[in-house]
């Protein structure tokens, strides 16, 4: 018998075999406040990098603006002096 037939076998048997075990009545309530609890946790965090996103970029903007990286430093070597 192979593994996947031989755990198939053994859910069955379980399933099948004596009294269930009791549900809680508030097992229904529990798990939909949980998931909503989780679901509120995700998009707070998802908003929250969002923003922190939004912030980098215009930290970015502005500090490229201010430094302008894409210009070239002014020579700090002075010329050879010719003709005199």
């Amino acid at each position: 018998m192979s593994t996947p037939d031989r755990k198939t076998a053994e859910v069955r048997r379980l399933l099948e075999g004596g009294p269930h075990p009791a549900v809680p009545a508030e097992l229904a309530t529990r798990a939909t406040e949980l998931g909503l609890r989780m679901l509120h946790r995700r998009r707070l965090v998802r908003r929250t990098l969002w923003v922190l996103l939004a912030a980098a970029v215009i930290v970015f903007l502005v500090w490229a603006s201010i430094a302008q990286p894409w210009v070239a430093p002014p020579s700090t070597v002075t010329p050879p002096v010719e003709g005199l």
